[in-house]
């Protein structure tokens, strides 16, 4: 894939921690050609997996096809507002960050929810990326 064909997603809820499914998101997505965009909620995080990592999803700005979701569903719903305006093609609600009244919360946004693990949308298992 070159650089004008590479899809782009947002991690929302990367971790510098390997174990967590907001790594291993950033790793997968990589590993398939995607360029992957960290946003940890933190200042601290300024990185993850030698990515620049951003704070808000109001800082990334080029397209998203794809927002990938690794937060609780209270920290989801107070940030719907934002993950709306960003204006992804679809974005993923991995499986413990969503309730139902959320999804129809987000949907009523216009938001594209696809309910799923989007590493395993990718054709790969969160257990290749240890």
């Amino acid at each position: 894939m070159n650089a004008e064909t590479q899809p782009t997603v947002a991690v929302l809820g990367a971790s510098q921690r390997r174990e967590k499914f907001g790594n291993k998101s950033v790793r997968a997505h990589r590993h398939a050609g995607w360029k992957v965009i960290p946003v940890n909620l933190d200042a601290r995080v300024q990185e993850v997996e030698g990515l620049a990592s951003v704070q808000r999803l109001g800082q990334v700005d080029e397209a998203l096809q794809r927002i990938t979701l690794y937060l609780p569903p209270p920290v989801v719903e107070e940030l719907l507002e934002e993950i709306a305006a960003a204006g992804a093609e679809e974005v993923w609600f991995n499986p413990g960050t969503h309730t139902p009244p959320l999804l129809a919360k987000a949907r009523a946004l216009g938001v594209n929810a696809v309910v799923g693990c989007s590493i395993v949308d990718l054709g790969l298992s969160p257990s290749q990326f240890p």
